[in-house]
């Protein structure tokens, strides 16, 4: 008799055998920039995108011909301890605009060249209010999990998973104050505008949920679950798809930023197919990027969310590529090269 896996260890197993990098892949880029028409190391991290996207697409000439921006809204119970200043209600108007091109992150994409997709998580249908009951339960949470992963195909080439939920920032500062300790007031920000009457209640709903979940939060998995959202949860799912896709993945931020580190809190090597597109000024968005081992490539004072920033970064990744492969070698431009 086979005995059963519990979901939580289905995710369990499959993050601790995701493949690594393509290491021929990188040394040969490594190779070709040293060719290029220029002194060795003078596009700084530019470079360095390059043999990033090598190693993680598998390929000595990488190339970003179908990259997508893959937006994954919810809606959140904690909302009703007054935690945001917008009702639950933007969420859905917001994917309505989303789907009529009229957001930011559509502009962005448009400019840069990138696909958009929009995924709706159950809107009708909040977690539970995570101050009087876990968020969501061990079956639903991997359950939303698979859902990312299946939103995530081998068709494109480059991902910057995104976000649209009313209360997520709250959720977010949970999952943070959990995995690395201290009140929540070390790790909110005003979301969408709170002022400081609603940040106070912010953080009591934080403080309230670690009280009350606190004996299970040794767990990542328990942490998404108790206290998470359903867009974490896909997010999550992206992530480890696109690692199994050999597709490399742009981060946007403070609470995409949230999956990334539960995966990385339950397999360190589990987002080093990432890098982090920009820092937010939302919370501590920069102490989090540190602690997952990520230099930001932007730093905008952005914290709108919706995979805006990740999206323009995909701007300046495809600059890197661009100087690459089509920049001249010193043999075909017949430039001399450096004095021995």
């Amino acid at each position: 008799m086979v005995e059963h896996i519990r979901p939580f260890e289905e995710i369990r197993i499959l993050l601790a055998a995701l493949p690594g990098p393509d290491l021929e892949a990188a040394a040969a880029a490594r190779a070709r920039d040293r060719l290029l028409t220029k002194p060795p190391g003078a596009l700084g991290r530019l470079e360095e995108i390059v043999e990033w996207l090598a190693a993680w697409q598998g390929r000595a000439a990488p190339a970003i011909e179908r990259p997508l921006v893959a937006v994954f809204a919810a809606n959140h119970g904690v909302v009703a301890q007054g935690v945001s200043a917008f009702p639950a209600s933007v969420t859905e108007q917001m994917v309505a605009n989303f789907l009529a091109g009229g957001a930011a992150i559509n502009q962005i994409c448009k400019a840069h060249g990138v696909g958009l997709k929009v995924y709706e998580l159950a809107l009708e249908r909040p977690t539970a209010d995570f101050t009087q009951a876990p968020a969501m339960d061990e079956r639903e949470a991997a359950a939303t999990f698979a859902y990312g992963m299946e939103a995530i195909d081998g068709e494109i080439d480059l991902l910057a998973p995104g976000e649209m939920g009313i209360g997520n920032t709250t959720s977010a500062a949970a999952i943070y104050a959990a995995l690395y300790g201290g009140p929540a007031s070390r790790w909110t920000g005003r979301g969408t505008g709170l002022d400081d009457v609603g940040l106070a209640r912010k953080n009591a709903a934080i403080d309230a949920a670690l009280a009350l979940h606190g004996p299970h939060l040794a767990d990542p998995l328990e942490i998404l679950r108790r206290v998470g959202g359903r867009e974490i949860a896909a997010i999550m799912g992206a992530i480890a798809a696109a690692r199994l896709n050999r597709i490399p993945v742009v981060l946007d931020g403070y609470v995409g930023c949230a999956a990334a580190a539960l995966l990385h809190a339950i397999a360190p090597d589990a987002i080093a197919h990432c890098v982090a597109g920009h820092m937010s000024a939302e919370g501590t968005h920069g102490e989090v990027l540190a602690r997952l081992g990520k230099r930001p490539l932007l730093d905008l004072d952005m914290r709108l969310g919706e995979g805006s920033g990740a999206a323009l970064a995909i701007g300046l990744i495809k600059a890197a590529l661009a100087c690459h492969c089509d920049m001249a070698t010193f043999e075909s431009a017949g430039v001399s090269e450096k004095s021995k």
